[in-house]
């Protein structure tokens, strides 16, 4: 039986049930029974198997067994915790007031529904990730993309051109859950199988509705003040995603108080593989290392980490903001304060979460208690900042202005030490409400009154063993042995006999029952409304209190960034308007961190005229190592970071792409080489002259010809017609040719000396091409046995014997050869020469005719026709 059958036959709790869940028919419902949350029919069996708990029943209603499953309240969070990560929905229905009626029916509503993307509970969220909610929408050929972060107020739209554009924005932001317009189809959004797929009717991304929706959030006649005019689609597409908020949890969301639109001529754009092979989050599966964000994040606050995340994530081109950065960074560095304000912003919590909590009315009393510790910390962190010079860190001074108001409120409200939850009461603090005190005095000063009380029942009885006494079930009492309960005085009232005793009370015992029952249950309550009280008090001040976040964010995060570059030994970058990208003694920092010997750094030099380095050298010799340093020196410039070398200089750089590694994607039916062409033809399709572009190894994984082949084609587009700033790594050495063909390239290489049979690999950059791979030389490291290394020797040797040499082998300085080789045909040279004469459009039937017998001729005949070498395709070289 499901939870639809007839409601006629069931009992009145399951009716009350099956009607609120029938307005959540998609949610697990979470229906609070007591110290429970119960779950029946088939949210309980989905829970159960989820959850791991047990599945048993609840008698009968409508004449069949209802199954049943439940988790306590005190930890229902760690259960929810488990759902979400399940991707599940979960509406919580709590108990509102007391018994209806005879039958004893607690009201109960759902008080608000979780989903993955609308998390603020400090147990359901990561620390130092943001989460969240996106919606997509497109009026092809446009799309937009709008994201909430509830837990932080943060909310901001944008549109792209195309649908490729806005799936690599979405792999960006990795959205716990994304709302799908109807004519949006979930198929064809590439996502992580951590992303609900939600969609919702089309008519929810109307524009009219949309305004209307948004203006009455942020209180505005229009949107005009946040620049929604020209972009109609980000608008409609925001206005979807806030109305879905807001159907979920029945209320206002008064934190949320802007609508950033976002330009994609604002950041440094970067494709998913790039994102991937560089490992700026995560690693990749097998490599060992650290994400360069974990290599950076060294924050004092889980907001600070948050805002970092948010900075590696998104590189700016605004030079403007990066020099303000910068300039905080060198400020912070002069008089060594940041270890001082690293040790302050410890102490201040998660108050940007905290915030969104109070504005959202889920607040929790220790929430309260570090968001007055925060405020406390504020003098000190003023004083360290006081006679700053930079104008980021004065601008952050001026939003950490304290808060007296404020402090002082939460000092004569909150207890030092309250309950983590505010049912279990000692939140408010004594003194701070005299009716609140009044009840907790009668509840704690019960058991003097009851002592004092039976010793003045003992005097005036003259029972000795008299007792005063207590129970859930009778309340209070008065205890006499049977053996003188006929002593009993006549304002003796009986309420119970036991076989060894008599039980008894008075009017005024039953006067101070009625007093000292009640008396927690209306502390309690007072308690909640004081404390519900206090929450919209403090909502009133949710606007400063988010610049304070904010502004103890980014201060945490230009700290961390201060001791990381003394930390890892940065320099600041220099940026310029020329066509330049210039580093001196460059570093991988991630590499050099992990490393136990000394980093061998090196430098690259490109300009308008030297677009390219072609880069050869032996496996294992620092060719992946050189490329994606030259990419996370760039990208650090610009997060606003110190960068890992002793000079940068840095020209407009719009766009970073990297083509690396080895990898199939055998789930898309996609080959290891058709994932290295779908990666290629990308770059050569969007990559342009501000570009920076990083290609490690292309065409192996296809016949020797065919991808010497296409690495020559790609190589000498990337030259000629893209002109990007370009580092192209490649194991053909016959590509060393090509500076001869696209004179911005230019040939370099890594260095390794061979003794006795072993290789050293020296890491320098040097330049010209490697003269030889090493190849047995760094088999033989790999472990490959002594006969098979032998074998392939010998088989070397062979090879050079016959001249029958590998396309990989390199060409020696004094062979001149096309980059293909000399092509030739046995043609006679008149039967070439008689092709070249003629003109198609002027030759007529007969003479066409006559033409072949003429040329047939030549070919039966070619005793003297000479050979005659082929031209070699030279692909759009002028």
């Amino acid at each position: 039986m499901d939870a639809n059958s007839s409601s006629i036959t069931h009992t009145p709790m399951m009716r009350q049930y099956l009607s609120i869940k029938a307005k959540h028919p998609d949610d697990l419902l979470f229906y609070r029974m007591g110290d429970f949350y119960e779950l029946f029919y088939d949210d309980a069996e989905k829970a159960a198997a989820l959850l791991d708990i047990t599945l048993t029943s609840r008698g009968q209603s409508a004449g069949v067994s209802v199954p049943m499953a439940g988790v306590p309240a005190h930890s229902a969070t760690e259960y929810l915790a488990r759902l979400v990560k399940a991707q599940q929905t979960v509406a919580i229905c709590e108990q509102l007031g007391p018994t209806i009626g005879k039958k004893g029916l607690v009201e109960r509503k759902v008080v608000r529904v979780i989903t993955p993307g609308t998390l603020t509970d400090e147990g359901l969220l990561s620390s130092k990730r943001e989460n969240v909610l996106a919606a997509l929408w497109c009026d092809l050929p446009h799309w937009a993309i709008a994201t909430l972060e509830l837990s932080s107020g943060r909310f901001s739209a944008q549109e792209f051109d195309c649908a490729d554009a806005a799936l690599d924005d979405l792999a960006r932001l990795q959205p716990a859950e994304l709302i799908i317009g109807d004519r949006v189809t979930a198929e064809g959004v590439s996502l992580t199988g951590t992303t609900t797929h939600r969609s919702i009717p089309e008519w929810h991304f109307d524009h009219e509705q949309a305004v209307t929706r948004l203006c009455t959030l942020f209180g505005t006649r229009d949107l005009a003040a946040f620049g929604c005019q020209e972009f109609p689609l980000a608008t409609a597409t925001a206005g979807a995603l806030i109305g879905y908020v807001q159907n979920l949890n029945n209320g206002a969301m008064p934190h949320v108080r802007d609508l950033v639109i976002r330009q994609p001529s604002d950041y440094l754009l970067v494709d998913p593989a790039t994102r991937r092979h560089l490992e700026i989050e995560e690693v990749v599966a097998g490599s060992g290392g650290v994400s360069l964000i974990h290599l950076f994040d060294h924050c004092a606050s889980a907001m600070g980490s948050r805002q970092l995340g948010r900075w590696l994530r998104d590189p700016v081109r605004n030079q403007n903001e990066l020099k303000q950065r910068h300039d905080a960074i060198d400020d912070l560095n002069h008089d060594m304060i940041g270890e001082t304000l690293h040790a302050d912003l410890r102490q201040i919590g998660d108050i940007e979460r905290i915030i969104a909590r109070i504005a959202l009315g889920s607040a929790r009393p220790r929430d309260l208690l570090r968001l007055r510790q925060c405020l406390a910390l504020l003098p000190e962190i003023e004083h360290a900042l006081r006679d700053r010079v930079s104008k980021r860190l004065n601008q952050l001074t001026a939003d950490c202005q304290r808060q007296p108001d404020l402090q002082q409120l939460l000092e004569r409200a909150i207890q030092d030490e309250p309950s983590t939850q505010l049912h279990e009461g000692n939140v408010i603090r004594d003194g701070y409400s005299a009716e609140l005190d009044e009840l907790r005095h009668l509840n704690e000063d019960s058991s003097s009154f009851l002592l004092q009380l039976e010793a003045e029942e003992q005097q005036r009885t003259g029972i000795r063993n008299l007792r005063v006494s207590f129970n859930r079930v009778h309340g209070y009492f008065i205890e006499l042995p049977r053996s003188r309960s006929d002593e009993a005085p006549d304002n003796y009232q009986r309420r119970q006999t036991l076989k060894n005793s008599e039980r008894f009370i008075t009017d005024e015992l039953k006067r101070f029952e009625e007093r000292a029952l009640s008396a927690r249950e209306r502390s309690l309550a007072l308690e909640r409304n004081l404390y519900n009280t206090l929450l919209t008090m403090l909502a009133e001040h949710v606007t400063p209190l988010q610049r304070l976040a904010q502004a103890l964010a980014q201060l945490d995060t230009l700290v961390n960034l201060s001791i990381s570059a003394q930390r890892l030994r940065l320099t600041r970058p220099q940026f310029t308007d020329e066509a330049v990208l210039e580093i001196k003694a460059g570093r991988h920092p991630v590499v050099e961190d992990s490393l136990d010997m000394a980093f061998v750094p090196n430098d690259l030099d490109l300009d308008q005229d030297r677009r390219m380095l072609m880069i050869t050298g032996p496996n294992m010799g620092g060719k992946s190592t050189y490329l994606r340093q030259c990419a996370l020196i760039t990208w650090l410039a610009h997060t606003g970071a110190f960068v890992p070398a002793e000079q940068a200089r840095i020209g407009p750089i719009d766009r970073i792409f990297t083509r690396i590694g080895a990898s199939d994607d055998l789930a898309s039916g996609r080959s290891t080489f058709m994932v290295e062409m779908t990666e290629m033809a990308y770059i050569l399709r969007h990559a342009g002259p501000s570009s920076l572009v990083l290609v490690d190894e292309i065409g192996r994984g296809t016949s020797t010809y065919d991808g010497l082949a296409l690495a020559y084609a790609c190589a000498l587009d990337l030259a000629t017609q893209v002109r990007a700033y370009t580092l192209f790594s490649t194991h053909y050495f016959e590509l060393t040719q090509l500076p001869e063909l696209a004179p911005s390239a230019t040939n370099v290489h890594l260095d390794a000396v061979e003794h006795a049979g072993e290789v050293t690999f020296l890491y320098q950059v040097q330049a010209g091409p490697a003269d030889r791979s090493y190849g047995l030389q760094v088999a033989r490291l790999a472990g490959i046995p002594e006969p098979v290394l032998h074998d392939a020797q010998t088989r070397l040797a062979q090879l050079e014997e016959h001249n029958v040499r590998p396309l990989s082998r390199f060409v020696e300085p004094d062979e001149q050869i096309h980059l293909f080789g000399q092509m030739t045909t046995n043609l006679p040279a008149q039967f070439l020469e008689k092709i070249r004469q003629l003109e198609p459009d002027s030759t007529s039937p007969r003479d066409a005719l006559a033409l072949l017998y003429e040329l047939r001729a030549l070919i039966d005949s070619p005793d003297d026709a000479p050979a005659l070498p082929r031209e070699p395709d030279t692909h759009r070289v002028d």
